[in-house]
């Protein structure tokens, strides 16, 4: 179902990890941002937007990570953009298709070509191009290549794409980038200098959040992240106090910890 986030912009929240697909509302159509997951939630959220009367004119994927790339036709054939960087860091990716049992990806979710429609925007652009509210694109190198933040101008909603959760913690690109401990810090720092007086934040996974989660969560990410680079392990009640369900994010982060060769700590170490 559809909720309002703020004035001219919505949200349909998947049952897979609290997935965040988000609805900019324009003057001739709406822009979708990350839909997702299940295929009768995608066609739950057409549903809505269709009895709204308000038709899909454009997409955008914040990042090339699977579960930010779906589509599905009953949204319409429309532009689908990203970065530049993103669409083709997901055309290399998917080049030789996806394992569905490694990433765990629902049975039911639609991955016929998936990516397929996705276009790279020019390198650097700062705006979406399309017919409605200006959109902002903050483009960093954290969690994944090309992740893009997006500013609603004039709503003062920042969409953050996999940042800024209260449920997860800091996804580092430890897969691929050479700095990814910087790279996170940097993308904080873009986010707070160009949307830090946002009054609604809408992370890719978790809760919406207002003015003052906002500015928690960029402090609570910084800890995380600036206690990595010191070189100890973090305490964070996401992972040492997880909301039911959420405990697998205790794997997440002891990957991350056995990756960069930081030890466990007890509580309280490091502070």
């Amino acid at each position: 179902m559809l909720s309002e986030a703020a004035d001219g912009v919505l949200v349909h929240t998947s049952a897979w990890c609290r997935t965040n697909a988000v609805v900019v509302v324009g003057d001739t159509g709406v822009l979708v941002v990350d839909p997702g997951i299940h295929e009768s939630e995608i066609g739950c959220l057409a549903d809505d937007l269709q009895r709204a009367g308000h038709t899909v004119v454009a997409g955008f994927a914040t990042h090339p990570h699977w579960d930010h790339l779906l589509w599905h036709p009953a949204l319409g054939a429309v532009d689908q953009w990203a970065t530049a960087l993103a669409a083709d860091t997901a055309r290399r990716r998917l080049a030789n298709g996806i394992d569905a049992k490694r990433f765990g990806i629902p049975d039911d979710v639609r991955l016929d070509g998936l990516g397929d429609d996705l276009a790279g925007l020019p390198a650097g652009a700062d705006r979406i191009p399309w017919d409605g509210p200006t959109v902002r694109i903050l483009e960093h190198r954290a969690h994944a290549p090309g992740h893009a933040a997006l500013l609603v101008d004039g709503a003062g909603v920042l969409v953050a794409g996999d940042m800024l959760s209260d449920v997860f913690v800091p996804m580092l690109d430890l897969a691929g980038a050479p700095d990814p401990l910087d790279d996170y810090l940097a993308a904080l720092f873009l986010l707070e200098a160009q949307a830090g007086e946002a009054t609604v934040v809408i992370p890719g996974h978790g809760s919406v959040g207002d003015a003052t989660a906002l500015r928690d969560r960029l402090a609570r990410d910084r800890a995380y992240v600036e206690a990595l680079v010191d070189g100890y392990e973090p305490h964070d009640a996401r992972v040492e106090s997880p909301r039911a369900g959420w405990e697998f994010v205790r794997s997440v982060h002891d990957r991350q910890l056995d990756q960069l060769s930081i030890p466990r700590s007890a509580a309280g170490d490091g502070a």
